[in-house]
């Protein structure tokens, strides 16, 4: 069975670029266009890996999306989900003057890539984190 990506992301042409080579390579790729979609769909697709903007329905709509899977609530509806190697796609780092990297509490990802990404970098990342627990 194929690993399957979820890529929570508004924009459409940069999500043509990564799910093309994804499927070339075999892995079964879902979008999601907003936060609440994003979220929906973890629970839907149950992905292998997930491949997420910062900025879509509102400038920290990525940085929810990642608290939200990752709460340490045991009771959190997410709580099945949150050992999924989440790697944050973003051009965040070009439209503001903060800087961002992972961080267990306030950024829980596991991996932090500037757009655009080629695609044999982004196949590097996907195969690199697929499979991989948090510690």
């Amino acid at each position: 069975m194929a690993n399957k990506v979820l890529i929570i992301d508004d924009d459409d042409d940069l999500v043509m670029t990564m799910r093309l080579p994804l499927e070339a390579h075999g892995y079964q790729v879902f979008r999601a266009a907003n936060r609440q979609e994003g979220l929906q769909k973890v629970k839907e697709v149950k992905p292998d890996i997930i491949l997420l903007d910062v900025m879509m329905d509102s400038m920290t709509a990525g940085f929810e999306v990642s608290r939200t899977i990752r709460s340490p609530d045991p009771t959190s509806e997410y709580a099945a989900y949150r050992e999924i190697p989440i790697v944050m796609i973003t051009a965040i780092h070009a439209t503001a003057s903060l800087r961002f990297a992972p961080d267990k509490a306030q950024l829980p990802i596991d991996a932090f890539v500037e757009k655009p990404i080629e695609p044999e970098a982004l196949l590097s990342i996907v195969r690199d984190h697929i499979g991989k627990h948090r510690p």
